[in-house]
C-alpha cells in the first residue's frame, strides 16, 4: 500500500500510514504469568523486570489502533498531539487498521484471542464511529482472516471535559460491552492521580475532575463479565490516594490497573522520571497495598524495557517524529 511504513519490533509490527494520517500496530503477549501482578487471578509475584521472550499469537494476539488522525487532546506525556489533528478515523479507515495487520500475518489462521484496543492515537469518545465498528464490523472483519475463539475490543478513555456527547458514547459502548459481547469487551478510565493538581497538569486541564468522573461511573451499568478499569499511569512521584479512590468509586464495579507512564519523547521532556518504573516494584507496591487492605481488585502491569524501546507502548506514535 502506498504510504505505508512498515517497522518490525520485538513483538509485532508497527504500520505508519501516511496516506491515511493513521498508525496502528500488532504485537503478542509474554503472558500474564510474566508480566503482570494481580492477587485477585492468582498472580502473586513481584516483578523487578520483565524479561524479553518469544510471543505465541496463536495464543493471545494485540492490535492497537487509532481512532483520530493525530490527537486534538495535549497529554503531557503523550507524543500523539506532536503530530497534530487531522479529524476522526472514518468507520471504513478502522476496518482499514484491522485489515492491513491481518494482511500482513498471512501465515496465522487462528488465535485463541484477539484484544483490538482502540488506544495509539487520539480520544475514541469523540469518534462515534468506533461504536458502529465494534457493533457491526470487528467480529465479521477478523473472522474473514483468523479464527478467534474470542474477540475483545476494549475503549481506553482521558475523558474530555468538553466531550458533549460523552456520556452517551460510554452508555452505548457499555451497552456493546454487556449485550453484543456479552461481556467480552473493556472499558479503560485514565485516571492517572487522584490529586486534580496532577490531574491538570498531566491531562493539561482537558479532563473531567475526578468527582465529575465519580458521578459519571455511578450512572453506567453494572459490567457483565469483567469489570471496568481506572487505569492509573505512574512514576514514584504520583499521588494515588486509595481512600479518596475508594470513597468516589464502587470496588464491585471498577478494578485498578497501575501501570508506569512510559519514556516517550514528551514524558521526559516534561520531567517525568520513569527511571525506575521498569525494574523496581517498590514504585508500584506503595500504591497497590493500601488498595489491596480496601478489598480492591488490583492489576499491576509492566511491560519490558524492550516493548517501550520498541515505542509500541501507550503515549507513543512514531508518525509524530515527520512533524516534530
Amino acid at each position: 500500500m502506498e504510504g505505508l511504513k512498515i517497522v518490525d519490533t520485538h513483538t509485532g509490527r508497527i504500520f505508519v500510514d501516511y496516506e491515511h494520517k493513521l498508525e496502528y500496530l500488532t504485537v503478542g503477549d509474554y503472558g500474564k504469568v510474566n508480566n503482570i501482578k494481580a492477587n485477585f487471578l492468582g498472580f502473586t509475584k513481584e516483578i523487578y523486570g520483565v524479561k524479553h521472550g518469544e510471543v505465541d499469537l496463536t495464543e493471545k494476539w494485540v492490535a492497537t489502533i487509532s481512532t483520530q488522525k493525530g490527537c486534538p487532546m495535549a497529554c503531557q506525556f503523550c507524543d500523539c498531539p506532536k503530530y497534530g489533528f487531522y479529524g476522526n478515523a472514518t468507520r471504513e479507515e478502522l476496518a482499514l487498521e484491522i485489515r492491513v495487520m491481518l494482511e500482513h500475518f498471512k501465515e496465522y489462521e487462528h488465535t485463541e484471542r484477539f484484544n483490538v484496543h482502540f488506544a495509539r492515537m487520539g480520544e475514541p469518545s469523540f469518534n462515534p464511529a468506533v461504536l458502529d465498528f465494534a457493533e457491526y464490523d470487528l467480529r465479521e472483519l477478523v473472522g474473514k482472516y483468523i479464527k478467534a475463539r474470542t474477540i475483545h475490543p476494549v475503549v481506553s478513555t482521558m475523558l474530555p471535559e468538553h466531550n458533549k456527547n460523552l456520556e452517551n458514547f460510554l452508555q452505548r459502548w457499555c451497552r456493546i460491552k454487556n449485550d453484543v459481547y456479552k461481556g467480552e469487551a473493556g472499558l479503560q478510565f485514565s485516571i492517572n492521580s487522584t490529586d486534580e493538581s496532577q490531574r491538570r497538569d498531566g491531562f493539561c486541564r482537558k479532563a473531567l475532575a475526578l468527582d465529575k468522573i465519580a458521578e459519571l461511573a455511578k450512572r453506567l451499568p453494572m459490567p457483565i463479565g469483567r469489570k471496568y478499569t481506572l487505569n492509573f499511569a505512574v512514576t514514584k512521584e504520583t499521588i494515588l490516594d486509595a481512600e479518596v479512590l475508594d470513597s468516589l468509586f464502587d470496588k464491585n464495579k471498577w478494578i485498578v490497573k497501575i501501570t508506569p507512564i512510559h519514556e516517550t519523547h514528551s514524558a521526559i521532556k516534561n520531567g517525568y522520571d520513569v527511571g525506575d518504573t521498569y525494574t523496581d516494584y517498590n514504585v508500584y507496591r506503595k500504591f497497590e497495598e493500601p488498595l489491596l487492605d480496601l478489598g480492591w481488585d488490583v492489576i499491576v502491569f509492566v511491560p519490558s524495557k524492550e516493548e517501550d524501546s520498541d515505542r509500541i507502548t501507550c503515549g507513543n506514535a512514531l508518525i509524530s517524529g515527520i512533524s516534530s
